[in-house]
């Protein structure tokens, strides 16, 4: 009988065990190998500094390697598509100033992968407020003393940006068109080399995150004149707003974010987002963003997934009504 009695119970423990095992996606399970974090640019800039402050701490929380790779060109794109075109299993993340995905359909009909397709939100990373910043040598230290010179010298200034197609490129644009400016646009390949470029003199003109400019601010490499976002920053006090100095694109600025390649499973995706959202909840990660001007934005996937897909919208719009083009 006790044998008959545990016969019986063979097929529904056999059940209940395919079934805990089916479910029990670990740590060990989800991530096998070292895991690549694309920067889309080159290093030193925004995305690279929070891939660097980032990966250490995401390695230790999955327990295999995260290894940062700096992949630049084409505003990002060459980055974007090496991670759309991954195995979707979690294994390659792509940090970047998620403005440049924003833009880029609008910019490249020719995109060789679809942003909202080919590539998965994890989590916002932060949003960083741009900088408008000179080299010493414009006789400038103010906004409404740049405008009169720009005004005064067509052509003269060259700014700086991550490249073509980047937001800091089209909120140049966006700004020389309200203004009555001319100026010509220089594109580097990110944020960093964009910078370097206008401390050196190659360039005069800076619009890029606070994260990498405000450095060469503090230095008096540079000389701040304003930011974007609704209030002024603490790393900064003295620069006055783009709305306070009656600059256009008050809104613009770096919206960093983590993705993956689309098709990753949900459970993958939802334990990176996890285990992103405790790194940035972590008062020194975020002291160290907000010392550098940023402000931590951690959110759900679908949250990020929604973002996007606004913003695709909105700036497509502002795309089509200067008249911008991709190359």
């Amino acid at each position: 009988m006790r044998f008959r009695a545990l016969k019986g119970l063979a097929g529904p423990v056999a059940a209940l065990l395919l079934s805990v095992t089916a479910t029990l996606p670990t740590a060990a399970q989800e991530f096998t190998r070292p895991v690549r974090m694309v920067v889309p640019f080159a290093p030193g800039g925004t995305s690279d500094i929070l891939a660097r402050l980032i990966a250490p701490k995401l390695s230790e929380a999955i327990g295999v390697a995260v290894v940062v790779e700096n992949k630049p060109g084409a505003a990002g794109n060459v980055g974007a598509d090496a991670v759309a075109k991954a195995q979707p299993d979690g294994h390659t993340l792509l940090l970047m100033d998620v403005g440049s995905l924003a833009t880029a359909p609008s910019l490249f009909p020719n995109l060789s992968y679809n942003v909202e397709k080919d590539l998965a939100p994890v989590s916002m990373v932060m949003f960083g407020p741009y900088v408008l910043a000179v080299n010493a040598s414009v006789p400038a230290t103010t906004v409404p003393e740049f405008i009169a010179y720009a005004k005064a010298n067509p052509g003269k200034l060259a700014v700086a940006n991550s490249g073509v197609g980047a937001l800091n490129h089209i909120t140049a644009v966006i700004i020389a068109k309200q203004l009555g400016i001319s100026w010509k646009n220089v594109p580097y390949k990110g944020g960093a080399a964009a910078s370097r470029a206008v401390v050196s003199g190659e360039s005069t003109v800076i619009i890029n995150g606070s994260t990498a400019t405000l450095p060469f601010v503090s230095s008096k490499q540079l000389v701040g004149l304003a930011v974007t976002g609704d209030e002024r920053i603490a790393a900064a006090p003295g620069l006055p707003t783009f709305k306070e100095a009656g600059l256009p694109a008050a809104d613009a600025g770096t919206w960093q974010g983590l993705l993956t390649t689309g098709g990753t499973p949900p459970a993958v995706v939802a334990r990176l987002n996890t285990e992103v959202r405790k790194i940035l909840a972590d008062p020194d990660i975020a002291k160290k963003i907000a010392d550098q001007g940023g402000v931590v934005r951690a959110g759900s996937p679908d949250d990020f997934k929604g973002w996007l897909a606004t913003n695709i919208k909105t700036w497509g719009a502002a795309i089509a009504e200067a008249g911008i083009k991709g190359e």
